[in-house]
């Protein structure tokens, strides 16, 4: 057997083993993908113009916003071409950058989301120290945390998995390169990568979870002892947003990581990535936006203002 070198690569099967529509596949995802770009622009676009927005818990939601852009990039635009010509290749290098950002912004997303529910844990149950404590040293400190992490944890994830032997047989059944299809590829001994996964990668995956349990049980039982019936449900709201990210988020990740690499099924493991690397991106700014009136209200004010700019007479300045 022949091993893999840095010119012969791997080829990306994407959905060529199955019979489906090109058109409609096509121009689903695209139609997808540029709702993502403009959802998550509109949310930056929020918070960046309203000073009400200039908070601790939106300048998490704007590095979220730019993981998200960043997350379906890294896949769609090459999953556009895969639907267009079915099987196509990819070099050592180009499959194993693309595996890096796809697991640098999948944790770095779930470093964030801790990082949100933190934030609503100090607001919630510790509103008089909120203020002092969420300052802007601390804010810059844990968003930064967030992104190193993740960079991290995918580095050496990425190195370890890159030092396995791959040979003949390079056909990856996915639509981008992941862990799971790569260990199953290589003829060489897999025991550290898989033994990675379970340790360091279950780490990156349930201590994060725990700590954003902790939080909403902490969240929920001082919610509960609000006495106002208002006040409780603006708590309840400013959580609820979260909390379906988390479950949407969470759901897939831990279904695709969290189980032995033997009972990987690409047919199920395409979807469930699917969901995650193009979906969610999209859903995360429209669950965030519409729930929140801050939001909305200010998205409002930037459609008039458009709309005014564009009805307002070009040549008023002449008369």
């Amino acid at each position: 057997m022949e091993k893999v070198n840095l010119t012969s690569g791997f080829v990306l099967l994407a959905f060529s083993d199955l019979h489906y529509n090109h058109a409609a596949l096509f121009s689903t995802i695209l139609v997808i993908y540029t709702l993502t770009w403009i959802a998550n622009l509109l949310l930056l676009t929020s918070i960046k113009v309203s000073s009400h927005l200039h908070t601790p818990m939106y300048f998490f939601l704007g590095n979220l916003s730019v993981v998200d852009i960043s997350f379906s990039t890294v896949t769609v635009p090459m999953l556009l071409f895969y639907v267009l010509h079915g099987r196509t290749s990819i070099s050592f290098l180009g499959c194993f950058l693309q595996m890096f950002f796809l697991m640098f912004l999948g944790v770095t997303e779930i470093f964030l989301l801790s990082a949100i529910a933190f934030d609503r844990y100090l607001a919630i149950c510790n509103p008089l120290c909120y203020t002092s404590l969420m300052n802007d040293k601390v804010i810059v400190i844990l968003s930064s945390s967030c992104w190193v992490a993740g960079a991290l944890h995918s580095l050496l994830h990425t190195y370890v998995v890159s030092q396995l032997t791959y040979c003949e047989d390079r056909l990856i059944p996915h639509f981008f390169c992941d862990m799971t299809p790569l260990i199953k590829l290589s003829c060489s001994s897999t025991a550290l990568a898989e033994l990675l996964i379970f340790t360091e990668g279950s780490i990156a995956i349930i201590i994060p979870f725990l700590f954003i349990l902790i939080s909403y049980v902490l969240i929920g039982w001082t919610i509960v002892k609000i006495k106002t019936s208002n006040n409780r449900s603006k708590a309840f709201s400013s959580c609820s947003s979260h909390l379906m990210v988390i479950c949407l988020f969470y759901g897939t990740i831990i279904f695709i990581y969290l189980r032995p690499p033997s009972n990987y099924s690409y047919q199920y493991d395409r979807i469930v990535s699917m969901a995650y690397t193009i979906v969610i991106p999209m859903l995360n700014p429209f669950i965030y936006s519409l729930r929140n009136q801050d939001v909305k209200n200010t998205l409002k004010k930037l459609i008039m203002q458009s709309i005014s700019h564009k009805t307002v007479n070009p040549y008023s300045h002449e008369l």
